[in-house]
């Protein structure tokens, strides 16, 4: 009985335990139920978002365009995102700023710096001297960075997703192009987090579309590998993408479809832009030939004017793309001066050759990285808005010698949809098909450091080392572990880029510090003081590629190991089962399993792929984290090798079985069995253990030293974050004083027409509309004259003085309104009662349902009704049309729903009332059944002649049960509770059916 207690215990223990979870899983979600994605494109971006009943959609920006310009004016005193910046490019294209995102990650001595300037003449670019990125100077009071301005488009990306998912939204994926490096994603990063928003994850904008390509085509994917190749010239630059698409067998999911990146190729600047930039220069040389005689300012010296032909030129490479020349024409160029001129498709081509043949650049790197040739690739499928220009695809088409180029996907909105997809996979408010998706690192990562080393006795000399640590084109998210074995003290290694020999000159040039991180150890000498008895496994640095592609370091430790000996004394097979299933639940650990906490990961040994080989003993192990870094604890560990530790240089490779030590292993008992032959001793007896292996693990500590790009500092990314905070608020109470002005200027203009319709003019007085007139002129003059400079709460206040003083007109006219059709309802109503209130009184006294107090109830109240109707309408045609009706809509109403009640309390109670039963005449037989009877009664009295079938009966006839004495055709009619009462239950079990029920036996 005891065991049956616990273990009922132990289950509701389990129970609550469960809903505990259940109920926080649903607190975190509550919040998190619509995602949204960005797809960041250099011209316009698209947002994307995932919430309960709207599956993967694309947000409608204000305008209920699909695609929103990356665009922002920044004024004194107000902000323009979108089409509406666009608009004011021209006006004030100082204070307008598009392409920043060039600019994220780039110092002042950058190419890419130098190239937005001489695109874009009109912006001022000022220096930090701290970081050495540049920032926007729109005035002397305002200056942004890019990650701020970037942090602006991503809150107006979320406020239009918010508008669109009609509910709060804070978690995102974001697209990058997949040529940027970490200083750029870790910017983006920065950006998001200005703008409040959380990142699930950053992905490359060539994956998202490959992700999309294979979500929408899963069942055209199996164990056959694809390989498909990505083509995607947008405004700012190209990529190709090869990637390969198969089933694969999972261990959650078994078999699922899966994405590789197999190889990336990529040109930062061949894009759309540079194409209309080409054409505003020839645009601007035309109109300065044709003002040539008139001593004319150059039109490149105008920023308003370049504008106007930058605008001018991207509607004509889209015309060009379906025609064979077009006019070009801007009205009012400059000076009042019209500008006009003829453009063929030959002459942009001309204009555009040295970028057309830098078109099959990226093919030829994609396969190179990849190590595939053009005959393995499948299918090339076009992306991008570039790719429509007709030259590219001729160029395109000629370079990977295939028949046609595939067309078949949204060029525009594909990575916005992979992403979207991605987000709902990592949002836990979804249930998501499974699709495994192999990202790759295109730029390379290793780890350098110098040690010392005695080549001779007494000659000692500096060795410089290098590990690669994530291999170009290889997968993340992922994890990595070095080791290394020769410290004692602390010391300093460093984080670099790999071999970026892919990369041309001028690329290596854009792509900025090749050295990533300086980490200095601290502590090293300390833990080896600390361990002296244990022996050094070496000092273990854990880095992680996350799925953004952003390289951490998780944490450096210093491991230890020393054989001990456990006690003889065997534990009792209790103790057994409770180390195991703490074992299995994670509880239960020891001093020591509790510092070795952090060593939760398996470890694989790679060799090392770059630098010179040490000799026995010095060699740095390099170790790949498993992507699950929780693995089952009930596994037993391998056997432990015979005799004394392994010799220096033979490094066996070290699995790390997490948050426990070599001591908790139950396992371990079992083979601590006697040499084979000798049977084990007798349960009561002791054992002796042999020696186990015990790790201490102690935390080194870390100090970083970035090199390529430093991070904003916390004090200056708060203040970015409040500047932001305060621009938003500015907007918001912009919008309000907008609304209440509008609102204001909105109720006097249709007060003012009200003044003069015939409704209107019957309630009220010549004296009462002089007065609202009077009020309506007087704040429209204010609204003209101050109204600029009026508050919020003043607007609010004006319009609810209006409003009070008109309230008693429209009223009247409202109420007028009202009249007719609520008092036709209550005709009707009053007279469908009367004639139901006739009708009930005409029952029989034998068949009433209704008692008198019922009936007369509602007889009062309609005579009560009509009598109100009858004296309110008398006194209201008493009462002129301008004083205050006493005959009210609201009144109608609650006499039309005390009536009403009445008439439903009556019509339900006959609805549910049985019938009463019938008297019995004395010889128990009824001569003729009652008007009342439904047909299943008639049918179960009278009971046709023997051999007579009757069509309305779809049961067939019971068999009849004979007497002695009585005719075989004989029976006797059943009454409930007769004699024949027995007989008919007699009659259900010998043929299994039952007979019809009465209504008094329901």
């Amino acid at each position: 009985m005891a065991a049956i207690v616990r273990r009922q215990r132990q289950r509701r223990r389990v129970c609550w335990a469960l809903v505990a979870v259940l109920l926080a899983d649903l607190l975190a979600l509550s919040d998190t139920l619509a995602v949204m994605s960005v797809d960041l494109g250099s011209e316009s971006m698209k947002v994307a978002i995932v919430k309960p009943g709207v599956p993967m959609e694309i947000v409608l920006n204000k305008e209920s365009r699909r695609k929103t310009p990356v665009i922002v004016t920044l004024k004194e005193n107000e902000r323009f995102f979108g089409d509406s910046a666009a608009s004011m490019a021209i006006k004030n294209p100082k204070a307008t700023l598009r392409y920043f995102q060039h600019l994220l990650g780039k110092q002042a001595d950058n190419p890419h710096v130098a190239l937005y300037q001489a695109r874009f003449p009109e912006h001022e670019l000022t220096f930090d001297p701290q970081r050495q990125t540049v920032h926007f100077q729109i005035s002397p009071q305002l200056q942004f960075s890019p990650e701020e301005v970037l942090g602006m488009i991503l809150n107006y990306s979320r406020s239009l997703a918010e508008d669109f998912a009609e509910q709060p939204i804070k978690d995102a994926v974001i697209t990058v192009p997949v040529f940027f490096n970490q200083a750029e994603r870790r910017a983006v990063l920065h950006a998001a987090r200005m703008a409040g928003l959380k990142v699930l994850q950053l992905i490359n904008d060539n994956t998202a579309t490959a992700l999309s390509y294979g979500v929408f085509r899963r069942k055209d994917i199996n164990t056959t590998a694809q390989n498909i190749m990505f083509y995607d010239m947008g405004s700012g630059s190209t990529v190709c993408t090869i990637v390969t698409y198969q089933t694969v067998k999972t261990k959650e999911a078994g078999m699922q479809p899966q994405l590789q990146i197999r190889g990336v190729g990529f040109d930062r600047t061949l894009g759309g832009l540079e194409m209309e930039l080409r054409l505003r220069e020839h645009l601007a040389g035309l109109f300065n030939e044709q003002r040539k005689g008139q001593r004319g300012k150059d039109v490149q010296e105008n920023p308003r004017a370049m504008a106007k032909l930058l605008r001018e030129a991207n509607r004509l490479k889209t015309v060009l793309s379906a025609n064979a020349d077009h006019m070009a024409q801007i009205e009012g160029l400059m000076d009042d001066v019209d500008f006009k001129a003829k453009v063929t498709r030959v002459e942009f081509e001309e204009l555009c050759a040295d970028l057309f043949e830098r078109v099959p650049g990226p093919v030829q790197q994609a396969l190179q990285s990849a190590e595939m040739s053009l005959d393995e690739i499948e299918q090339v499928i076009l992306v991008g808005g570039a790719t429509r220009v007709p030259k590219v695809q001729e160029v395109l088409l000629k370079a990977v010698g295939k028949e046609e180029l595939g067309k078949n996907i949204n060029a525009d909105e594909a990575a916005a949809m992979g992403a979207v997809y991605q987000a709902a996979v990592l949002s836990k408010a979804f249930k998501v098909k499974p699709f495994v998706v192999r990202d790759a690192v295109v730029y390379p990562i290793l780890v350098e450091f110098t040690r010392e080393v005695e080549e001779e006795p007494g000659v000692h000399s500096l060795k410089h080392n290098k590990r690669v640590l994530f291999s170009r084109m290889g997968p993340y998210p992922q994890r990595k572990v070095i080791t290394f074995n020769r410290y004692s003290h602390d010391f300093n290694f460093h984080i670099n880029y790999g071999d970026l020999g892919f990369l041309g000159p001028e690329d290596l040039r854009v792509f900025g510090s090749q050295n990533l991180t300086t980490v200095k150890l601290k502590g090293v000498g300390d833990s080896f003081k600390k361990y002296t008895d244990y022996e050094s496994k070496g000092i273990k640095a854990h880095f992680n590629l996350d799925e953004s592609g952003v390289l951490s370091l998780d944490r450096v430790e210093s491991v230890f190991e020393t054989l001990v000996e456990d006690s003889p004394e065997e534990e009792s097979t209790l103790t057994k089962l409770g180390n195991t299933i703490s074992s299995l639940f994670g509880g239960g650990t020891t001093p020591d399993a509790k510092e070795n906490g952090t060593d939760t990961v398996q470890e694989e040994e790679e060799s090392p792929a770059e630098g010179s080989k040490d000799e026995p003993g010095e060699q740095v192990e390099l170790k790949e984290e498993a992507e699950a870094p929780v693995k089952d604890a009930s596994q037993p560990p391998p056997p432990e090798p015979k005799g004394d530790a392994a010799p220096e240089g033979e490094k066996a490779t070290e699995k790390e079985n997490g948050d426990k030590s070599e001591a908790q292993k139950p396992s371990e008992k079992a083979e601590a069995a006697g040499p084979e032959g000798i049977p084990p001793a007798p349960e009561g007896e002791k054992k002796q253990k042999p020696a186990r292996k015990q790790r201490m693990v102690e935390e080194i500590g870390v100090e970083l030293v970035v090199l390529d790009l430093p991070d904003l500092p916390e004090d200056k990314l708060a203040r970015s974050v409040q500047k932001l905070q305060d621009l938003t608020l500015r907007d918001l109470e912009k919008q309000e004083r907008e609304k209440a002005a509008n609102s204001l200027e909105a109720f006097i203009f249709e007060t003012q027409d009200k003044m003069y319709q015939p409704e209107y003019k019957e309630v009220s007085t010549e004296e009462q509309r002089e007065e609202i007139s009077g009020k309506l002129s007087a704040t429209s003059t204010w609204l003209e004259d101050e109204g600029f400079g009026a508050t919020t709460a003043m607007l609010k206040e004006k319009l609810a003085e209006l409003r009070k003083l008109c309230q008693g007109l429209f009223f009247r006219v409202e109420e007028r309104k009202k009249w007719p059709e609520r008092l036709s309802a209550l005709d009707n109503l009053l007279n469908h009662s009367s004639m139901f209130l006739k009708g009930a009184r005409l029952i029989p006294e034998m068949d009433q349902i209704f008692t008198e107090v019922e009936m007369t109830t509602l007889e009062k109240v309609i005579n009560e009704t009509w009598a109100w109707k009858n004296a309110t309408l008398a006194e209201q045609a008493k009462l002129p049309a301008t004083e205050k009706p006493v005959l009210l809509s609201k009144d109608i109403e609650a006499k039309m729903m005390a009536l009403d009640r009445e008439v439903q309390y009556l019509l339900n109670k006959a609805k549910f009332t049985k019938p009463r039963p019938r008297p019995k005449d004395k010889n128990e037989t009824r001569a003729e059944p009652p008007l009342n009877a439904s047909a299943s009664d008639q049918e179960e009295k009278v009971i046709p002649p023997a051999g007579q079938t009757e069509d309305a009966e779809p049961i067939s006839e019971p068999e009849k049960v004979e007497t002695a004495g009585s005719e075989p055709g004989d029976t006797e009619p059943l009454e409930l509770g007769g004699p024949g009462a027995a007989e008919s239950e007699q009659r259900e079990q010998s043929t299994g059916q039952k007979r019809p029920l009465k209504n008094d036996e329901l």
